[in-house]
């Protein structure tokens, strides 16, 4: 890459966690959501999440003014990709948009830029496929909390080229992150493993086996996770449980059939912690 000009499309639960792990290793960072009102929300929780960090000691106040000082939001991802090195898209979890998305960055992205999705389960090749330059695509899967977590699991794409393979690695090393590299599969690996315990979980609290807390308290005690399985889900978000898990039901088949408890929960709005309500009830 020529600079260090990093975009960031989207600024959910996963995107604005992910601008911010750029603008604390000290790159300029665009954010882009669709809609003011949209943007607006997802600049709070990034400073929300930054006042929290002062509050607990990890950073001081002129740190945290730092981050967004370096941070330049915008509804409009021709006006602040068109000159960025590398994209990150952190969309939904959604097929059809995250090609979208793509299909406009290679309309108004300078040649050389790198782009890369940050899909948790969805084909990194097929999103690429969208583009004129499917060897400048990858998969960059940031954990929850992106900004806390150490790892990221690069994905590689049928056509992904070992130039963009180092650009990355390089890029997350200078952010401070650990990598994995893996090839493009059905959520590849860390979701592989995870999702379907999840799922799993909700089958035994729909099964009335054990309450949601003695589940939780059993995985994290017991297997030493840092967060029990149904408040992971809560605080991913249901809905994009759902999708990841319906996405491995639709690739590898029955034995990732989705929980009915889960699907029933989804239907009713009831997300998580971004709703205030999912297994568990949050304080808005």
């Amino acid at each position: 890459m020529k600079g260090d000009r990093i975009c960031v499309v989207g600024l959910g639960t996963m995107g604005s966690q992910i601008a911010v792990v750029f603008a604390q290793a000290g790159f300029e960072t665009r954010a882009v959501e669709l809609g003011q009102e949209r943007l607006d929300q997802g600049m709070e929780r990034i400073r929300g999440f930054l006042g929290k960090q002062v509050k607990k000691g990890k950073i001081n106040d002129s740190e945290k003014e730092a981050v967004l000082g370096r941070l330049i939001p915008n509804t409009t991802i021709a006006v602040v990709a068109s000159d960025a090195d590398f994209i990150v898209e952190a969309v939904n979890e959604d097929m059809e948009m995250k090609k979208e998305v793509f299909v406009e960055l290679d309309r108004v992205c300078a040649p050389e830029a790198v782009f890369a999705t940050n899909t948790s389960t969805l084909s990194v090749t097929e999103i690429a496929a969208a583009t004129e330059r499917p060897e400048q695509c990858i998969g960059t899967h940031f954990l929850i909390p992106a900004a806390l977590t150490p790892l990221v699991e690069i994905v590689r794409g049928v056509d992904t080229s070992e130039k963009t393979l180092r650009v990355t690695e390089e890029l997350l090393k200078n952010c401070g992150k650990d990598t994995v590299v893996v090839n493009d599969s059905p959520a590849f690996v860390i979701n592989r493993l995870y999702i379907p315990l999840l799922n799993e979980a909700f089958f035994v609290l729909g099964e009335g086996v054990a309450s949601a807390e003695e589940i939780d308290k059993a995985c994290e005690k017991g297997l030493g996770m840092p967060l029990g399985p149904l408040a992971a889900a809560d605080a991913s978000g249901l809905d994009v449980i759902l999708a990841c898990i319906e996405t491995l039901y639709c690739e590898l088949g029955d034995k990732h059939r989705p929980a009915p408890l889960l699907m029933k929960m989804v239907r009713a709005g009831h997300l998580g912690r971004k709703t205030g309500r999912g297994v568990y009830e949050y304080k808005k």
